[in-house]
């Protein structure tokens, strides 16, 4: 007989996040002072060193002629800028760096959110039956979906501005506009003017949050009824919800992708990036499922879950994240052998970069080479201290990936990675794992009326 386990959220556990979130405040304020005097390198010389690295490409082509005139004009309004008012550029570039952190956090964290529930429905749709036992833990994670949305609408309000170059109206000017932005103005601010509000934009928003938010519920309350009711009627209903979610996501998260992160560079666009976006959120969503599933487990908590589920989980982590490398490796690839300026420029400021070149590496040793090497074996993913020592490094390697994708294009060369961006991530994780832990609580840790418990319970490989 299966006894019904629930996790008892603590008052020291809570105390404990508390903790961690402060620490990550007074990290994140430290930052905020004195980033004006380490992280502050200036972007003329990056705007500079990528027109030299793709000078070649540039030459005869009407879009580089455009774009490096543009570079130019940007250069010398900024040159005179810093010289003329230093201290304003200087506090312009702290705001731009605060807010750039405060945007990755939000998209890597809200995806995370609805990867969760995206696993969890996945389980049903796939009729699978050796998760039954720990699938309510990535479920929990969809608490965060709320709090994700206003957070990512107050940003927006305050500093959207700053963060996205198309929101200025200059842009859409009849003389003296960018043509490729008019072309595009209707995908953020349908039916208002151009370089209006973005009215579109923000109702993408406001209806893929909602959506989600909807379905989420749905899900959690079902599976409430699966505990109290059991049979399968609850079963089908979830599996059906489930199926709806899928396909609402399906397109959602890519167009999701587009708006909030390759839109930061708006004359850039690559066919992959939804599904590149979607790769990591997913790998790092399994990485922490994993890494909770173990903690869980080490508290005495899913004693249905056995070496066997881990190892599952283990070959997720292992396999997605060469999936993720497929997807990076295939965008980089097309770029790079096609060698067209607006296209090239993305890869320029990130890998040519004396600045985020060697992020550029290390994304690609953390999120690939190390989860590849050390969970290849059999053994590996059995032994829970590797596990956690992989998932953690995983998580925050994707963490890097959403950093790299985002803060090139938002502050450039006056980006950095010092106590500003960690106090933003003990912040952002500690209010994440409180709401999530909080939510788990509340329900039990597995169905006991699942009808295919029993299936998990008997799981080998």
């Amino acid at each position: 007989m299966v006894t019904e386990e629930k996790f008892d959220f603590t008052k020291t556990a809570g105390q404990r996040l508390s903790i961690v979130l402060m620490i990550g405040l007074l990290l994140a304020t430290l930052g905020f002072f004195t980033a004006g005097m380490t992280g502050d390198h200036g972007d003329t010389h990056a705007e500079t060193d990528y027109t030299e690295h793709a000078g070649d490409v540039y030459d005869e082509e009407p879009y580089g002629a455009e774009k490096r005139e543009s570079h130019a004009d940007e250069t010398h309004q900024e040159e005179s800028h810093s010289h003329g008012e230093g201290g304003h550029h200087k506090a312009s570039s702290v705001k731009k760096r605060f807010l750039s952190n405060l945007w990755i956090n939000n998209i890597f964290f809200g995806g995370l959110a609805i990867i969760g529930v995206f696993f969890f429905a996945i389980q049903y749709v796939a009729q699978a039956g050796w998760s039954a036992g720990l699938k309510r833990i990535p479920l929990a994670f969809g608490s965060w979906l709320p709090i994700a949305f206003f957070l990512m609408i107050a940003v927006f309000i305050y500093g959207g501005h700053d963060l996205f170059h198309w929101t200025h109206a200059s842009l859409y000017a009849e003389e003296g506009g960018d043509e490729i932005m008019k072309g595009k103005a209707s995908y953020f601010f349908a039916p208002l003017e151009d370089g209006a509000f973005p009215f579109f934009w923000v109702a993408r928003m406001v209806i893929f949050f909602g959506v989600w938010y909807l379905l989420f519920r749905k899900l959690r309350s079902l599976a409430f009824s699966e505990d109290i009711e059991g049979g399968i009627t609850a079963w089908y209903k979830l599996r059906k919800t489930s199926a709806i979610f899928l396909v609402f996501f399906a397109v959602s998260s890519s167009i999701a992708a587009w708006d909030w992160v390759m839109s930061i560079d708006p004359h850039w666009f690559s066919t992959m990036f939804g599904w590149y976006v979607f790769a990591s959120w997913w790998v790092a969503g399994l990485a922490l499922t994993l890494f909770l599933v173990l903690f869980l487990r080490d508290k005495g908590y899913l004693s249905i879950v056995n070496e066997n589920h881990i190892h599952d989980l283990g070959k997720f982590v292992f396999a997605f994240s060469i999936f993720w490398t497929y997807i990076w490796f295939s965008q980089f690839l097309l770029v790079y052998y096609a060698h067209i300026p607006e296209e090239t420029i993305y890869f320029m400021e990130r890998w040519k970069s004396d600045h985020y070149a060697p992020v550029f590496f290390i994304n690609l040793i953390i999120n690939f080479f190390l989860p590849f090497l050390l969970l290849m074996t059999r053994d590996s993913k059995r032994h829970s201290r590797i596990l956690k020592v992989v998932t953690a490094i995983v998580v925050f390697g994707h963490w890097i990936d959403f950093y790299l994708m985002i803060s090139p294009g938002t502050v450039g060369e006056n980006g950095g990675f010092g106590f500003m961006e960690l106090g933003f991530i003990l912040i952002y994780l500690s209010a994440f794992l409180y709401v999530m832990f909080n939510a788990l609580s509340k329900m039990p840790l597995f169905a006991k009326n699942h009808p295919m418990l029993k299936e998990s319970l008997h799981y080998h490989i």
